[in-house]
């Protein structure tokens, strides 16, 4: 179980627990004026259509999940939640929900499964099933080319090696990024993952600025701190 200050996520049946990159990916999306409905793809506990939900007024949050377990957790802990009339959760592939849905969002978010080639645990079973289950970022990217509404905003984190790629995928389905974020563990560290904010408006140059996270082991910086002190139990 982890405890949010307005939420609670319960993560026993989920295979893919509450971690960092999904709270900062929550926390950092840039939200959009007009902001109706919200796509979490992928949701697994159901972590960033909930921080959404804190965070925003949007009155329509639809989430994705195509694992059994995730999926009925992830439904559990939207009705637990203050917003549950606000969420809910298709148990579906991407690909069945993209025959099936018309829909159009103003936000769409996803914290994709991934497997590079140096994600390895001690653990084969899990390594197979993070590899059987990594989402084709082409996939993803033509799900939000096709679901995002005119103004809307496509927001992601992705391993820093795969940012470049990325970005070009998206520039072939005419999604161009307007906000770059990478982040690091720490000042000396290598930097490893990107936060992306995509729209459909060519921008020239887009924002592009570091996040690090701690000074020292459990010790926050002070714009990692800024950023999710709304979230965290202990900031």
């Amino acid at each position: 179980m982890f405890r949010f200050k307005q939420f609670t996520i319960h993560q026993d049946r989920c295979a893919m627990k509450v971690g960092t990159d999904g709270v900062v990916l929550g926390a950092w999306t840039p939200l959009p004026e007009n902001l109706y409905s919200i796509l979490d793809i992928g949701t697994g506990t159901g972590l960033l259509a909930l921080m959404l939900a804190q965070r925003s007024y949007a009155e329509q949050i639809d989430a994705l999940e195509i694992d059994d377990s995730a999926y009925e957790q992830a439904v559990e802990n939207f009705e637990n939640s203050p917003w549950a009339d606000r969420l809910f959760c298709y148990h579906a592939g991407l690909d069945e929900f993209v025959d099936e849905i018309e829909d159009e969002y103003d936000l769409i978010v996803s914290n994709p499964p991934f497997y590079t080639d140096d994600y390895h645990s001690n653990d084969e079973q899990r390594d197979l099933a993070r590899f059987e289950t990594a989402m084709p970022f082409e996939d993803l990217v033509e799900a939000a080319s096709i679901f995002l509404s005119e103004t809307g905003i496509f927001s992601v984190i992705i391993p820093f090696k795969e940012e470049t790629n990325f970005i070009e995928i998206a520039r072939e389905l005419e999604l161009y990024p307007f906000k770059i974020t990478r982040v690091k563990g720490h000042s000396t560290a290598e930097t490893k993952r990107s936060l992306l904010a995509f729209g459909r408006k060519t921008i020239e140059n887009p924002i592009e600025d570091e996040l690090i996270l701690e000074v020292e082991r459990h010790q926050y910086t002070p714009e990692f701190t800024e950023l999710v002190k709304d979230y965290y139990l202990k900031l």
